[in-house]
């Protein structure tokens, strides 16, 4: 019996990307469908009808609350406004977060002076702080960007200081070795070794600056409406539909802007790091 080599074998590069993209995408589809059927069974069996505005089938909500031409564009236009206040917010978060953390690592002093602050930062309650914010910055945009800034900055701190920290003692004296200065050590050894914890540190408060818009927006009303007065308004009408719009409309926001600081880290770092995961 002869073998034909000239036989064409079956690609399995393809095959092995149609899989990969099935274990990716299988697992949270089924969960989702899970998700739905369980969202279905509350709504038609567990709820009676006098009560289902406590959780609207989801074709009601996404005719209601997404269809619906008025309610599609408040929504729009609410979804703008806590976009930008939470991009400024975290892109204030992250020049102070970088620059703390940078004075931390060079000097053992400023780091025990800075860190009790920032830890006592992270653990006070923005309630309770709320009518303070008001009184000192009004209750417009300001405010808003204040409660981001607060809620998203404790981990760009913590993770940067960790990454920068986290370069090996041998490189550092090597790099001592050579006479290098602070700025080149900073610049060419802690920073690259700091990339992975800077990046999951970015990710954190990413979805962290969108929760703080929203709660900001939520206390704060004055200017433009965004999520988080949508949410105020239609809990106080029991608006069903369009209130849980509003609430995957700023799930929806949270998991964009944290996917997108992955893709970022995954261009950045994706490479190295799986190079240094397969090595180990």
């Amino acid at each position: 019996m002869t073998i034909d080599d000239t036989q064409t074998p079956t690609p399995a590069t393809g095959m092995g990307r149609v899989e990969q993209v099935a274990r990716a995408t299988l697992p949270p589809l089924s969960l989702g469908l899970t998700l739905v059927g369980f969202w279905y069974y509350v709504s038609y069996v567990v709820l009676e009808e006098s009560r289902r505005f406590l959780l609207r089938p989801i074709h009601q909500v996404i005719k209601v609350g997404f269809l619906d031409t008025d309610n599609r564009n408040d929504e729009l236009l609410a979804l703008w406004s806590s976009t930008r206040i939470a991009l400024i917010g975290l892109s204030i978060a992250i020049s102070i977060g970088f620059t703390l953390a940078i004075l931390m690592s060079q000097a053992k002093i400023v780091e025990k002076a800075i860190f009790p602050y920032m830890v006592t930062l992270q653990a006070i309650p923005i309630l309770a702080v709320v009518p303070l914010i008001s009184f000192w910055f009004g209750t417009g945009a300001v405010s808003r960007v204040v409660v981001c800034v607060m809620i998203s900055l404790f981990p760009i701190i913590v993770n940067t200081l960790f990454g920068l920290q986290s370069a090996e003692q041998g490189a550092h004296d090597l790099f001592t070795l050579h006479h290098a200065s602070r700025m080149t050590r900073l610049r060419k050894l802690m920073f690259p070794a700091a990339l992975p914890a800077i990046f999951a540190g970015l990710r954190i408060s990413a979805g962290l600056s969108v929760i703080g818009a929203i709660v900001g927006d939520f206390f704060f009303g004055k200017g433009d409406a965004g999520i988080g007065q949508l949410l105020r308004r239609h809990a106080s009408r029991l608006n069903g539909e369009e209130l849980l719009a509003s609430v995957i409309l700023s799930s929806l926001l949270g998991v964009v802007v944290f996917g997108f600081f992955g893709w970022i880290q995954k261009r950045a770092t994706g490479r190295w790091h799986d190079t240094i995961s397969a090595e180990v």
